[in-house]
């Protein structure tokens, strides 16, 4: 696994012949990389809930998506609007609209929108959570294991707060698959936060 995206692979993507800037953003010629750090901050998320410490692990989810948009902006910006467009982009799964979840998903997304504007701080780079991210770089081995279940005589609260976590994990997973490990200013960053101390 790597947190580095080199100078000179983004150098051609972004000049590959009748590339634009925004196709060679998502399309570059780099590979796709996987992150250390951000396998080992959602990892102790779930390691967190296999513990049933929820309010822990929600506190953590809950920077995720202000984590992931930061490190899609170049200075590590994170606005509420975006969090509220990367939740409402990321935490439904392609598809659920047409089944039965997709009303749960919807629901999901309003809570966590919610939360997160409670949450807010005026703080334009989230640096907390960035630096708890950027602890996780010294993680040498992802915990294996979690299983997405919960017990079913949970109480309410508890089981929304997994329910939130689980959705914010599934939701980070596909944000970093399908965008976060083909663009070039989230593997900068990444890479920034891997060698700053």
């Amino acid at each position: 696994m790597q947190d580095e995206f080199t100078d000179e692979s983004a150098r051609r993507a972004n000049t590959a012949p009748g590339a634009t800037v925004g196709a060679a953003r998502y399309r570059g010629a780099a590979s796709p990389s996987s992150s250390r750090m951000f396998a080992a901050y959602l990892a102790d998320i779930e390691q967190l809930l296999d513990d049933q410490h929820r309010e822990a692990a929600l506190r953590e989810a809950l920077d995720l998506p202000r984590i992931a948009v930061a490190l899609a902006d170049p200075q590590l910006r994170s606005a509420p609007e975006q969090v509220k467009r990367w939740c409402e982009e990321w935490v439904r799964p392609p598809g659920a609209e047409r089944d039965a979840q997709g009303l749960e998903y919807e629901r999901l997304t309003h809570t966590l929108i919610e939360r997160l504007a409670q949450a807010s701080d005026a703080e334009p780079v989230p640096m907390r959570a960035l630096r708890r991210l950027q602890l996780r770089r010294h993680t040498r081995s992802i915990p294996r294991g979690f299983r997405a279940s919960r017990s079913v005589d949970l109480p309410a609260r508890d089981s929304e707060m997994f329910d939130l976590c689980t959705a914010l994990i599934e939701a980070a997973r596909r944000w970093y698959a399908r965008s976060a490990c083909h663009d070039a200013d989230v593997q900068a960053n990444l890479a920034r936060l891997a060698v700053l101390r």
